[in-house]
């Protein structure tokens, strides 16, 4: 097997991404994400410099994503909803099972958002191995806008 500059460095990206900090979340012991597939707002616009990227995928309300969203990513609708979830499986279909891959809501605090569970155990019922989820223990505006980081607006 021959090795590129370029397969080394997706290499690389890959290994960085599946062992994302092992930050201490407050999170319930009782809650459906594991620890292990939850990331920092921090951590992810680390990776938005990164020449190899993770599908980046809003799962909130469309009115939010319109007024502000991570730039990059893509509008699914919302996790809990029918029509949002069908629409994250046409998305992830044809990507490989160890496609790196961000959720991210932030509609409200993280122990009331509706969308990012089911949207994350749909993925993982899916056979996705790679999926991390954004804690966002308040919501986008506190947990991203506030911070200086990056927005994009409208589509």
């Amino acid at each position: 097997m021959k090795l590129t500059y370029r397969s080394i460095l997706a290499v690389i990206a890959l290994a960085a991404f599946a062992s994302i900090a092992h930050a201490q979340f407050i999170v319930p012991s009782n809650d459906p994400i594991p620890q292990s597939s939850l990331i920092t707002s921090e951590q992810l616009n680390q990776m938005l410099t990164s020449s190899h990227k993770p599908l980046i995928l809003n799962i909130g309300p469309r009115s939010m994503y319109m007024q502000a969203h991570i730039p990059g990513s893509e509008y699914m609708g919302a996790g809990s909803s029918e029509a949002g979830q069908q629409k994250l499986k046409d998305r992830v279909k044809p990507l490989p099972k160890n496609a790196a891959v961000v959720l991210y809501c932030g509609c409200c605090p993280w122990s009331h958002c509706p969308n990012v569970h089911p949207a994350y155990q749909l993925l993982h019922s899916m056979g996705y191995t790679n999926v991390k989820v954004v804690y966002m223990a308040n919501d986008f505006g506190t947990d991203w806008v506030n911070k200086g980081y990056p927005v994009a607006r409208g589509e």
